[in-house]
């Protein structure tokens, strides 16, 4: 029989009975769903191979241990923010394991499954054998973890835990991270910016503005971005910067205010580093409304510009928008997100409503079109919808 050396990947859902038994059908769907548009085409686009499957796991294997580690990363991350719109309960997350083994023998395939029941949720470790044929060829440090005893396995197994997206590498087995030589990308959290109008309907203005700002900073490579989800449980509360900070694992804040009066609009905007507690930007912006899609790029151009050392120049590739040619349109857009986040049906229905109107006013606005799916979206894995 022939044998071939082979990366084996080994991925379970973790809390499956659980999620199973609060809702089936929901349940099934949602990771039907994930499977459709995240998972396969990860695996197909990194040139895997889908040997096995089981109702919550699957075994996959690759001929580049490369890709293998590549395809779990992308899925692990782009999972976390497919979860951030999610119920803390009712989030799909999976475990991953992955080993290079000569699978004919039957340890290959093993070893990837005890390393996925060893995985943190939404984590990947892999085997000693992997991680030296990818230390120094993917963009991911690694956490050593040292030797592990694991069931009916006969030797020890040195396992190496990836570090996905603004986790901390933990201290390794001899003290230090397993790859000093990777890549850090500084981290930054945007807290929610500060409703100044004394009009409380305005406050969707401010939130809509704040989540905009994230977005255009979470289009550069160079950054690492904490989600929305996690930022905005701090709305309407004065924070303590190095507590905030530790919970988020950020090295930097950002925090501002928005006043708002007619077609005038005013934003202050602070970088705040974490580690010192001292403003090291702060900027205010007095402007027409029509000026507002200005304002976030300078925003966003000063906060990379200025983090020390950290960001190229060549990394500033951001994508020209189109901005809306109505800015009734925009407002309409922004209190339709701030609705959807709420993730109630009431709530979705008004979402639709508004999104729909922005794009009346302005058939053009793509990032209407975009969030009118996402809104859609929501409503169809919530069963919230007829059709």
């Amino acid at each position: 029989m022939e044998r071939k050396l082979t990366a084996v990947l080994a991925a379970d859902m973790a809390g499956y009975s659980r999620l199973m038994g609060v809702d089936e059908q929901g349940t099934l769907v949602r990771l039907r769903t994930h499977r459709i548009e995240l998972i396969d085409p990860a695996i197909d686009k990194n040139h895997g191979r889908i040997i096995k499957t089981t109702g919550d796991g699957m075994l996959v294997k690759f001929q580049s241990v490369v890709d293998a580690v590549r395809c779990a990363v992308e899925v692990q991350e782009r999972m976390r923010k497919r979860n951030t719109d999610v119920p803390e309960d009712r989030r799909i997350q999976l475990r991953i394991g992955i080993n290079l083994g000569d699978i004919i023998f039957g340890d290959g395939v093993n070893i990837a499954a005890r390393l996925e029941q060893l995985a943190e949720v939404g984590g990947v470790c892999v085997t000693a054998a992997v991680y030296d044929h990818v230390a120094d060829r993917v963009d991911v440090s690694f956490d050593d973890l040292g030797d592990k005893s694991l069931k009916n396995i006969s030797r020890p197994v040195r396992v190496y835990r990836a570090v996905i997206g603004g986790e901390a590498a933990a201290p390794s087995a001899t003290g230090m991270t397993a790859d000093s030589r990777a890549v850090v990308k500084p981290s930054v959290a945007v807290l929610p910016f500060t409703n100044m109008s004394g009009d409380p309907e305005q406050e969707f203005f401010a939130d809509g503005l704040t989540e905009d700002i994230l977005t255009e900073l979470a289009r550069h490579h160079g950054l690492f971005v904490i989600s929305r989800n996690s930022t905005f449980v701090y709305k309407g509360q004065a924070v303590n910067i190095p507590e905030v900070a530790k919970t988020l694992g950020a090295q930097y804040l950002v925090e501002g205010s928005v006043r708002k009066a007619g077609n005038r609009v005013r934003i202050t905007v602070q970088l705040i580093d974490t580690a010192s507690d001292t403003h090291i930007w702060a900027e205010r912006y007095d402007r027409d409304l029509d000026d507002i899609f200005e304002i976030q790029d300078e925003v966003t151009a000063a906060i990379v510009a200025t983090l020390p050392g950290r960001v190229e120049a060549a990394q500033h590739d951001q994508v020209v928008r189109k901005t809306p040619a109505n800015m009734a349109a925009y407002e309409c857009l922004l209190a339709a997100k701030v609705l959807h986040h709420r993730s109630t049906a009431v709530d979705n229905a008004e979402a639709q409503k508004l999104v729909t109107r922005a794009i009346k006013l302005d058939p053009d606005y793509a990032h209407a079109h975009a969030w009118r799916a996402c809104i859609f979206g929501q409503c169809w894995g919530y069963g919230w919808c007829e059709d």
